[in-house]
C-alpha cells in the first residue's frame, strides 16, 4: 500500500526478494532511471565519464555479482549522456564474448550481450525514453585518443 513504483526495492535488494507481478516493470524502471537523470541534469553544466571495464552479468548496485562477460573496452566522455551510453553499449557489443563467463555458457540469440546475459530486460527503454524526454541523442561521433 506505501509503494510509489520507484523500483528503489527491485535495484537495491541484493537477494533478488522482491518481484513485481506486473510485466511491464523493468520498462518502467528504465524510464524512471531517464527520468530521475533529466530531473538531476536539469539546467546544469554536465559532462560524462564512463568506464566500459569489468563488465559482469549483474548491475554494479547487486552486492553477488560474477566474472567480466566481455574485455575491457576502455574509457568514454561526452557532454551527452545518451551517446555516450550508446557509444559504450555499442562499443561492448562489438566485443567477444569471454568464453568462461556466465554470458559465455549462455546460449547467445542475438548479437547484443546485454539482451542475451537478461533478456527480460530491454536497455533500449531507457535510451528511448531519454531521447524523448530530451536529455540527448542516439547519435555520436567516436573520436579515439
Amino acid at each position: 500500500d506505501k509503494c510509489v513504483g520507484c523500483g528503489r526495492c527491485i535495484g537495491t535488494c541484493n537477494f533478488d526478494a522482491i518481484e513485481n507481478l506486473e510485466y511491464s516493470a523493468n520498462d518502467i524502471l528504465n524510464k524512471k532511471i531517464a527520468e530521475y537523470s533529466k530531473a538531476v541534469l536539469s539546467g546544469k553544466e554536465h559532462f560524462h565519464i564512463s568506464f566500459v571495464v569489468n563488465v559482469s552479468p549483474n548491475c554494479d548496485c547487486h552486492a553477488e555479482n560474477d566474472a567480466a562477460i566481455i574485455p575491457d573496452v576502455g574509457m568514454f566522455a561526452s557532454f551527452d549522456p545518451v551517446a555516450l551510453d550508446m557509444a559504450c553499449v555499442d562499443a561492448a557489443n562489438k566485443q567477444v564474448v569471454i568464453r568462461d563467463s556466465y554470458l559465455g555458457e549462455k546460449e547467445q540469440h542475438t548479437s547484443d550481450h546485454f539482451i542475451n546475459t537478461h533478456p527480460e530486460t530491454n536497455w533500449e527503454v531507457c535510451i528511448d525514453h531519454a531521447v524523448k524526454l530530451g536529455l540527448g541523442n542516439k547519435e555520436y561521433k567516436l573520436i579515439e585518443i
